[in-house]
């Protein structure tokens, strides 16, 4: 039986292990939390630190192939686990370049994929030289996650929220839609696409809030997205599961603007929405089987739940009631506590117009609350 392990035992390692029941795989999982949400699905469980050398090493030494459910791990350890046998998807030189956002823009502009103007900033000085470009967006090469790590600069009196390290500066664009696409590609270079989706995020928290799918967007528009974001694919030339994120601009122009080399967010409605889902295409690929099958089943819309009120063991309110309305999937995390703005679950309606799932998911959104108190 072939040996899986996991680097991460958030949300996406506990959906990833869900998806792994019909398969001949024994799974391993590295996570610092020993109560965190993939642990009691795993087969074996290790503590540890993904982001030290020591750590992943020894967590992987015995393993027949690895994966990751977040980007910051320790690479070099990956490296070297890559260079005795042990299969990593992606691979290490792919996930090194992935999860630092200035070599992540370098690829783009190398490849002559489309992308925001940008600037390298490895200071707030460096910063200041750069008034004239803003307004911008500034992002940390390394460490950001989730809307962390992320700045909007619109004039001078915001410089001092910059990064006092290696960044991107990024030109901001008008924006009329985000979208992004989930491609997974094989050992022998198939390829599998998912429909794209369209994305809206919360303003103050910078987190996705509601995903659709199908994306509301001209047939056009869909084709010219997801040729982009094979072409942002392809030059990986590594086996692995790709969200590729996309801006479409006022003018109906296409820019990526970030890939994550994972099972992601905007993807999560892919359980019941998709013949084959993005965690059971993985496996697919760890596996070395046929890629799945990515044809829509119904259209979706995706709702993130997250924390509100103060942090502390998590409340759940208005649950109970999800279970009458037809077509909505709960999905919780099962994280022991609740932060504001922390991912506790998202749910997902299926129906036959996106626009009617809209108006029905504004509605739960008021209805639907995690806390970390027995107060709502």
């Amino acid at each position: 039986m072939l040996k899986v392990g996991i680097l991460g035992g958030g949300q996406l390692g506990k959906m990833l292990l869900e998806a792994a029941a019909p398969y001949p795989v024994e799974t391993h999982v590295l996570e610092n939390d020993p109560e965190c949400p993939a642990a009691s699905l795993c087969d074996h469980f290790t503590t540890g630190d993904i982001r030290n050398f020591e750590d992943v090493y020894a967590f992987g030494k015995s393993l027949d192939k690895i994966t990751i459910e977040i980007e910051q791990v320790n690479i070099e350890a990956l490296e070297k686990l890559a260079s005795e046998g042990v299969v990593v998807v992606p691979e290490p030189r792919v996930l090194r370049l992935i999860k630092n956002k200035i070599s992540q823009k370098q690829y783009y502009r190398e490849h002559q994929i489309p992308t925001a103007d940008f600037v390298i900033t490895h200071s707030r000085q460096e910063l200041i030289d750069q008034l004239s470009f803003l307004p911008a967006v500034h992002k940390i090469g390394e460490g950001g996650y989730d809307g962390k790590g992320v700045q909007l600069l619109t004039n001078a009196n915001d410089l001092s929220r910059g990064f006092e390290a290696p960044a991107v500066l990024e030109k901001r664009v008008p924006i009329k839609k985000e979208l992004a696409v989930m491609i997974a590609i094989n050992e022998k270079n198939e390829t599998a696409i998912y429909p794209l989706v369209e994305m809206c995020f919360d303003p103050t928290l910078n987190l996705l809030d509601t995903q659709l799918c199908p994306a509301q967007v001209d047939p056009l528009i869909a084709s010219q997205a997801t040729a982009i974001a094979l072409q942002v694919v392809e030059g990986f030339r590594s086996p692995g599961l790709f969200a590729v994120e996309l801006f479409l601009d006022t003018q109906d122009q296409i820019l990526v603007n970030e890939t994550a080399p994972r099972v992601h967010n905007s993807g999560h409605h892919t359980i019941e929405a998709i013949e084959s889902s993005q965690f059971d295409m993985l496996w697919r690929i760890l596996l070395s089987l046929s890629l799945g099958d990515t044809r829509l089943r119904s259209p979706s819309v995706m709702i993130n739940v997250v924390g509100t009120g103060t942090s502390g063991p998590a409340h759940y309110h208005g649950i109970n009631e999800l279970a009458s309305i037809p077509g909505l999937f709960w999905h919780c995390y099962e994280k022991k506590v609740a932060k504001p703005g922390r991912k506790m679950g998202h749910i997902t309606l299926l129906g036959g117009d996106v626009n009617t799932l809209q108006q029905q998911a504004l509605g739960l959104k008021s209805k639907v609350a995690v806390s970390g108190s027995s107060e709502r």
